[in-house]
């Protein structure tokens, strides 16, 4: 069976037994502060566990990309090296939301691996939760008896909390899993030893398949667990995984899944693939592109693109690590990474077909990380070559500083250091890491606390459309400390405050006793932020007084005016979006936006920065349909499908529900899926002004813009500005000619000033030649100059470099209180060992800098210029030291 044959037999046995099959998700997450990739398959499904959302099929099955790059048997740096374990696979699931049980999830399983899919009784064991005296939990009885009707009794092994007991996190859903493994040795090694004693003991040929979690319990703050009021099944399988084992491969990537990649590598390398242990570095790489390849290519169609922050680093670190292993290992000095997104895109078309929409922009998008890292790399490499390791050992923190700042793994390190006969001190290398592992876990730690009952109702019905104040009810809250910081979350059943969500911030505002005339009642609490977790919509507040009454009615006002300005910026992204499709294309697709009461920033997909021209013919028509006073066309609970029938726009890598909600701007201008707030015509937006225009990543482009009363403020602060340097000027008839011409006398005068330190320059020559001390065979100056010309002391330099024999050069100057020495060693010096660029780290210790160059240039800048003198003086301690070794 083919991969495409595999998948579909699962959700067609599914089908069969009353599932609704649903989409993936995307791989990106957003409403979930606890991920930031779908992980796992249930994901989606969280706010139904959760009880945050109400359940639409009781059966459901699907297969959902994921991404894991951490965890148990998820360390990025082991992918690739190993041949089951990867950053982006696909997760075969079906679940129960208070349907069937136990008894039904694992008889299907049964059915569907030994009789859809014909895998030998013989190869399977399964495991079932031993229990835990600790938890005071009993073994899972159900679960074995179920097992016991279908496979031998001794084939039912138990396992204990970490293998057979799944938590979604410290606090939440949980319960008893149990796992189906499959030995894939040749019959021979099944013979020798039985397979029971291989399960869960990290042998590559016998392998986990499938998990059948089963949620019981709901684990509490204090780590104790209560029954769930309804009890649901999780299943997950890998199809990688079995993809391998119904085509009888030994490894993941010898199926179709991956060899169609891995076999383009190995063309375009020359290198074949699989040729025994001679070849494992360049079979290694292979398999980290062919991996790779997968999650950056549908991360970036779901719409992260690469950055040095959250989400977006993990997404350029997976991408530097598979361009660095081709780069290493397969001699592609020149980008190629991205080619093998067309052979991506066509395995995945009919799949996941927003890969093959994109394909396009996610290839360009790679490309230009790769050129980008490329360089980067190169300059790593001249770093480490220019570097001197004592006692033949290349320290720690350097190591760790290629890994941090050049992407360099770790073994690259340890291959170039061998190459010059040296090694790695990896303890010290694994403390740095270690130590920034740390930061970034100190960094994101939150601690939440249990939420508290108040009240009983239905949970967040949002109001916020039609009304910006409410009367309702807190239903719960708890607290939470992030950074050393106390908050409150709270709960209402109603509310006008709009969630964060869509590139639009969330309200503040403020909750205060219904019976109190307004918000400055002494017991008012006041919202400073509102966001989604996963459906539900909380609160946040720094404090909730002592008096407040929580189970009474409380009066719900948002900040109006902020709202208004909020609602100005979004409308006006909707019509700029519009703008832009026009003048520029309908290539053009929103890649992600910010709307906020002071501006709105709009990313979108374009390959050339917008021209002048363009921008204003943007601006204008922006403004004419401003002008028009267009009035708002909103559609609620339109049916997704028919939506996307009548032409409107939607996100790539948006998870969109079955109802969806419509807004247009004239029916023949805007039309878009959007939750969000926006004014009652465009009129309301008074202006529309755009600040600035620039790149954020390889074809996106970023526009940002202002209106109403900021768009006011900024064209009245532009008028200042005109108006004051007129009178500078004497209000000049023409005043762009008046500063063209104080510009072009500025730089004549400039020239003439440089041509008078070059002069300057060139007159010293003499006089330090003169002045050189013959210490041993070398001819040192040493001297600090009164002029800061930077081209004109490295002038200097390579003059009395021509002119000197032996000579060891420093020069310190100071231009406007900041210190810089130069180090010039003639040819014959560095012949003898003499090397400018260590010479020039030690001296710039003592200006507080660093700095560093070739063996016979080199230059430093620091940061206290007092230090320069007794920089002289050590720059002959050194030559000292240096000749008497000579």
């Amino acid at each position: 069976m083919t991969t495409k044959e595999i998948r579909q037999a699962f959700l067609d046995f599914f089908a069969g037994k009353g599932h609704q099959i649903v989409p993936s998700a995307p791989i990106v997450v957003k409403n979930d502060p606890t991920l930031m990739f779908t992980n796992a398959g249930m994901n989606q499904f969280k706010e139904i566990f959760l009880g945050e959302a109400p359940v639409k099929y009781a059966r459901v099955a699907d297969t959902q990309r994921c991404l894991r790059v951490s965890g148990k048997h998820n360390d990025l740096e082991e992918v690739g090296i190993d041949t089951y374990h990867h950053t982006m696979f696909e997760m075969l699931g079906n679940w129960s939301f208070g349907d069937y049980f136990k008894e039904e999830a694992i008889a299907w399983s049964w059915e569907l691996l030994t009789g859809v899919y014909d895998i030998p009784k013989d190869r399977l064991y399964v495991t079932i939760f031993e229990g835990d005296e600790k938890e005071g939990l009993p073994r899972d009885q159900e679960a074995y008896d179920f097992w016991k009707q279908w496979i031998d009794e001794d084939r039912i092994l138990l396992g204990n909390k970490k293998d057979n007991f799944w938590e979604m996190g410290d606090t939440g859903p949980c319960g008893p899993c149990s796992e189906i493994h499959v030995d894939c040795r040749p019959d021979a090694e099944r013979k020798n030893k039985d397979g029971k004693a291989l399960v869960n003991a990290d042998d590559p040929q016998v392998i986990e398949i499938w998990n059948n979690v089963f949620m019981q319990f709901n684990r509490l703050k204090d780590g104790s667990l209560q029954l769930l009021p309804a009890q649901h099944v999780d299943t997950g399988m890998g199809l990688e995984r079995l993809v391998r084992i119904l085509q009888n491969k030994s490894s993941n990537y010898d199926t179709d899944v991956f060899q169609p990649l891995i076999q383009f590598i190995s063309k375009e390398s020359a290198i074949a693939y699989n040729q025994g242990e001679s070849n494992e570095k360049t079979d290694i790489a292979m398999r980290v592109m062919a991996d790779h390849i997968r999650a950056i290519a549908f991360a970036i169609a779901d719409g992260q693109l690469p950055s040095n922050v959250k989400a977006g680093y993990v997404i350029r670190r997976i991408l530097r690590r598979a361009v660095r292993y081709a780069y290493t290992f397969l001699g592609f000095k020149e980008p190629f990474f991205n080619k093998l997104v067309p052979i991506l895109a066509d395995q995945f078309d009919g799949v996941f077909p927003e890969l093959k929409a994109q394909q396009d922009f996610v290839q360009k998008v790679i490309l230009e990380e790769e050129v980008s890292f490329l360089r980067t790399l190169a300059t790593g490499i001249q770093r480490f070559d220019r570097y001197v390791a004592e006692g033949n050992v290349v320290d720690g923190d350097f190591a760790f500083e290629l890994y941090d700042t050049f992407g360099f793994p770790i073994d690259l390190t340890e291959l170039m250091a061998r190459e010059k006969g040296l090694t790695v001190d990896m303890d010290g290398f694994n403390r740095a890491l270690e130590v920034q592992k740390a930061r970034s876990r100190a960094a994101t730690a939150v601690d939440t606390g249990d939420w508290i009952a108040v009240n009983e109702g239905e949970e967040n019905e949002f109001t916020g459309y039609d009304s910006q104040e409410t009367v309702a009810h807190i239903l719960k809250y708890r607290k939470i400390k992030a950074k050393g910081k106390e908050q409150y979350q709270i709960v209402l059943d109603r509310t006008p405050f709009y969630a964060e969500s869509g590139g639009q911030v969330g309200d503040t505002g403020f909750l205060y006793p219904a019976s109190a005339g307004s918000p400055e009642h002494e017991n008012s609490i006041r919202i400073t932020d509102t966001k989604k977790e996963n459906a539900l919509i909380i609160h946040f507040t720094d404090e909730i007084p002592e008096g407040f009454k929580l189970q009474e009615e409380v009066k719900c006002v948002i900040s109006k005016e902020r709202r208004s300005d909020i609602q100005n910026n979004h409308s006006a992204t909707h019509l700029l979006q519009a703008a832009l499709r026009e003048v520029l294309g309908t290539h053009v697709q929103q890649k992600g936006s910010l709307v906020n009461e002071d501006h709105l920033r709009f990313d979108f997909s374009h390959f050339a920065k917008v021209t002048d021209d363009e921008l204003d013919r943007v601006e204008a028509i922006v403004n004419q349909k401003v002008r028009e006073n267009i009035q708002l066309k909103e559609e609620r609970n339109v049916p997704f499908q028919e939506a996307l029938k009548r032409g409107v726009t939607a996100l790539f890598g948006e998870k969109y529900g079955d109802f969806v909600r419509i807004i247009t701007f004239d029916d023949h201008y805007s039309k878009e899926l959007c939750g969000g707030t926006h004014v009652k015509a465009t009129g309301q937006i008074g202006y529309f002004k755009i600040v600035s225009e620039s790149a954020v990543a390889a074809g996106v482009r970023r526009i940002e813009a202002i209106t109403g009363k900021a768009a006011e403020a900024f064209i009245n602060e532009q008028n200042k500005l005109v108006a004051t340097l007129k009178t500078l000027l004497k209000n000049p008839k023409d005043i762009t000619r008046s500063v063209e011409s104080l510009l072009e006398e500025n730089s004549k005068l400039k020239k003439e000033l440089e041509k008078n330190m070059y002069e300057k320059a060139a007159g010293f020559k003499d006089e330090l030649a003169a002045q050189a001390e013959k210490i041993g065979a070398i001819n040192f100056i040493a001297r600090k100059l009164d002029f800061g010309n930077a081209d004109a002391i490295k002038n200097l330099a390579y003059s009395l470099k021509e002119s000197v024999d032996n000579l060891f050069l420093v020069l310190g100057n100071d231009n406007e209180g900041k210190p810089a020495l130069t180090v010039m060693i003639s040819e014959d010096l560095v012949e003898k060992g003499f090397h400018a660029g260590n010479i020039i780290r030690e001296l710039a210790k003592e200006i507080k800098g660093g700095g560093g160059g070739q063996p016979f240039y080199a230059t430093a800048g620091g940061k206290d210029s007092s230090g320069l003198e007794a920089a002289l003086v050590k720059a002959k301690e050194i030559a000292i030291t240096l000749a008497e070794k000579s």
